[in-house]
């Protein structure tokens, strides 16, 4: 078996994470397992707006919606740029913010 690739949390990422509730968070593990096995989540989408190769990974549970944004193009690792619920059906502009910014500074530390 291929060694999996780390997972690195950015800023508060895990802290946020932890927030979840337990069921989002499972899911939230499970999901990252798999991007981990070098495949995608069950539902995810492209977060171009935010950096090149980003990913948001979608769950929904009983106790609402919640984002793990990511990036998993570098060889290194998997880097978690932001968790967090989402209370509107637009993310919010403070979260893609902050998401890119922690983008943007990883890029600075990698050298990109």
């Amino acid at each position: 078996m291929a060694d999996l690739k780390p997972v690195e949390f950015r800023g508060s990422a895990l802290d946020d994470l932890r927030a979840f509730p337990f069921p989002a968070r499972r899911e939230a593990g499970h999901q990252l397992d798999q991007v981990q096995n070098g495949q995608d989540p069950d539902d995810w989408k492209p977060m171009s707006s935010v950096g090149k190769g980003v990913k948001e990974i979608r769950i929904r549970d009983d106790g609402g919606a919640f984002r793990v944004i990511y990036v998993a193009k570098f060889v290194d690792a998997i880097y978690v740029l932001h968790c967090f619920q989402k209370k509107t059906e637009k993310t919010a502009k403070t979260d893609l913010d902050l998401a890119e910014k922690r983008y943007r500074d990883l890029l600075k530390e990698l050298g990109q």
